[in-house]
């Protein structure tokens, strides 16, 4: 739609100049060069076209982007009939004793004129308007997108800080020669949050290694409760793709996976790209764990699974497939996406 408008505001002017062009040569067509017996004068049409041209332009620039039509109507009229007067009293240089028509004949005949090349100008006016007033409509639509889709991905999980900043703090009571690096990766962990977060597209390499860290932090925090099988397969590491668009499907599955008894609750996920489709696995245990049984912190903070549905839809309409079974005992998520 944007470039359909694009080329007609490009191409307007040869537009008007091909017709006006067609105006001013139409008469020599249609009489064959001689109009009422007598050889048409080149200057008589171009004083014709001078007329024309201006009531035209009036229309075109005034009279139809004025918002007062009951003022502009009758102003407008008003205008184009003492604009057919003038005309009617140079057209008698050309036409010599009795040849010339008469007066109200030839005013009411110039109305007509300018009333079949105001229609025509409308046309193309009304083109402009429907698809300026179309741009207007795609801007709104990008502005609340681009709003809606910032809301989305700009929520930070409260819950993960807390309690990794917990993990730190016990670490560091203990002298942990890790807490130097647990401090690192949850401080990569909030700059890519905060910065590379607010970008439209990061490359996939810098999203891997943000789930990377934040699955370190979890690991640690969570001790020998988890173990993750982690398998990655990527074609062109730089490939593009909406930062934090993976995270909260590897935040769910430990969220499950920290409520259960037992130690090595396996996570499993698996990361492909290949031929601009990416493919996302992700696998948790979630068997005898009631709803009541999850803290209320995590359903209601985080980026979300809901909400990175929302986000799919906006990001890949048409162009992601996501299939989510949580019947227990296992959590699985599965998601391909159509970079390219």
């Amino acid at each position: 739609m944007n470039l359909s408008f694009q080329k007609i505001i490009r191409y307007e002017p040869l537009i008007h100049i091909f017709f006006w062009y067609m105006v001013l040569f139409f008469p020599y067509v249609k009489y064959l060069g001689r109009e009422g017996g007598y050889p048409i004068d080149f200057r008589h049409e171009l004083l014709a076209l001078l007329f024309d041209i201006i009531p035209t332009y009036l229309a075109y620039f005034w009279f139809f982007p004025y918002k007062k039509k009951s003022i502009g109507i009758p102003l407008f009229i008003a205008a184009c009939i003492v604009i057919a007067i003038i005309y009617n009293y140079f057209d008698g240089y050309f036409h010599p004793g009795d040849q010339h028509p008469q007066t109200w004949k030839l005013i009411l005949s110039s109305l007509v004129r300018y009333a079949s090349l105001i229609t025509a100008f409308f046309a193309l006016f009304s083109i402009k308007e429907m698809y300026r007033k179309q741009r207007v409509i795609e801007n709104i639509s990008l502005k609340q997108h681009q709003a809606e889709l910032s809301i989305l991905k700009g929520q930070i999980n409260p819950h993960f800080l807390f309690n990794t900043l917990n993990t730190i703090y016990s670490s560091a009571l203990d002298k942990d020669d890790k807490t130097a690096d647990l401090i690192l990766k949850l401080s990569d962990n909030f700059r890519y949050i905060l910065v590379e977060g607010q970008q439209d597209a990061v490359s996939l390499k810098k999203e891997i290694r943000h789930l990377k860290d934040y699955i370190a932090l979890q690991k640690e925090r969570l001790a020998d409760k988890v173990s993750v099988d982690w398998f990655e397969d990527i074609e062109d590491p730089d490939a593009q793709i909406p930062p934090l668009l993976l995270i909260s499907f590897i935040e769910n599955a430990f969220k499950y996976s920290g409520l259960l008894k037992g130690k090595n609750n396996p996570i499993t996920i698996q990361l492909k790209l290949n031929g601009g489709k990416l493919y996302f696995y992700c696998e948790n245990s979630c068997k005898d764990i009631r709803k009541e049984e999850v803290d209320e912190n995590w359903n209601e903070s985080g980026i979300g699974i809901e909400n990175t549905k929302k986000r799919l839809q906006l990001l890949y309409p048409n162009k992601h497939e996501l299939r989510i079974n949580s019947k227990s005992p296992k959590f699985i998520v599965e998601l391909q996406i159509q970079l390219l």
